[in-house]
């Protein structure tokens, strides 16, 4: 399936602010065999006094801009082709919860792609024991790792309210469990805790996702924004799984890669800093239109 992907970030300052440094952390990756990058074009405006490209340590690309004084707006437009491949039915051949730790230990390799990094706390995810005990209630310790991501992943979707008004950014994740409300973010965050507790490595894998209408009811341009699912290590023959708690299903084309880190505070959207003397306003839209759907317009 190809995709074409808009996204608009915009910034509105009440004074001109100082000289900054920002990360933008927006463009879909190239994953061989899950997807594929047809086109990129990332604009924005006023235009950086340095902008430069590169790739984190975790494989996410990051685009850094330094911006001039003065400003009063910053806008930025990122603007992509995807063409997101078919994804196979899968068996579970993953391991068991008893000889997952096991197999951890005989993995030397401690590159981006290693389990190590995704199993103890991080930086927005401590070890919560509200968290810890609602995935014992759920995860059979006797089966697969595979079940126990899927165990969870729906125990979580049916005990919270997706809600846009509920959290902000930085609430803390056990602060959104407490409520049983939160967007993406918080359920993906909340189940990479719980796995974690459970000797299961995850991670946060920031992304798009392509929604449907309501039957009968028209697409809305711009209306959608970024998404978070998890992504967990089910045992050296499996390797990574990625399984969206927010809609209670495993990840397959709908949904579109941009990185992946230990929780949000890796790939978040935008990070930086900029010098303020004043009140801001910030916005993002996410549009992702199929080729399909576009043919059938014209």
């Amino acid at each position: 399936m190809l995709y074409r992907i808009r996204l608009c970030i915009d910034y509105r300052f009440a004074r001109p602010t100082g000289a900054g440094r920002q990360q933008f952390r927006v463009l879909p990756a190239a994953l061989p065999g899950v997807q594929t990058v047809a086109a990129e074009t990332v604009t924005i405006t006023p235009e950086p006094v340095e902008m430069l490209d590169y790739t984190d340590f975790f494989g996410t690309r990051v685009i850094e801009a330094v911006m001039p004084p003065g400003l009063t707006a910053v806008a930025v437009e990122m603007q992509a082709e995807v063409i997101r491949h078919a994804t196979a039915a899968e068996f579970d051949i993953s391991a068991s919860l008893a000889d997952l730790t096991g197999e951890i230990a005989l993995i030397r390799d401690v590159g981006r792609s290693a389990p190590h990094h995704f199993l103890p706390p991080s930086p927005r995810l401590p070890r919560i024991a509200a968290i810890t005990e609602f995935a014992t209630g759920v995860i059979d310790p006797a089966g697969t790792t595979r079940q126990a991501v899927q165990a969870l992943g729906e125990a979580l979707h049916a005990a919270m309210t997706f809600d846009a008004e509920a959290t902000e950014v930085d609430t803390p994740v056990e602060a959104a469990f407490a409520g049983r409300h939160g967007v993406c973010q918080d359920f993906a965050q909340i189940m990479i805790a719980g796995l974690r507790a459970h000797g299961i490595p995850a991670a946060y894998v920031a992304g798009y996702l392509r929604t449907h209408p309501p039957p009968g009811k028209p697409r809305l341009e711009g209306a959608d924004a970024m998404h978070a699912w998890v992504r967990a290590w089910c045992g050296a023959e499996t390797g990574w799984i990625d399984y969206d708690p927010t809609n209670a299903c495993f990840v397959a084309e709908d949904h579109i890669v941009v990185g992946h880190g230990r929780d949000y505070g890796d790939v978040a959207p935008v990070i930086g800093m900029l010098r303020l003397d004043g009140a801001q306003e910030g916005s993002h839209s996410v549009d992702i239109r199929p080729e399909a759907e576009d043919e059938a317009t014209e």
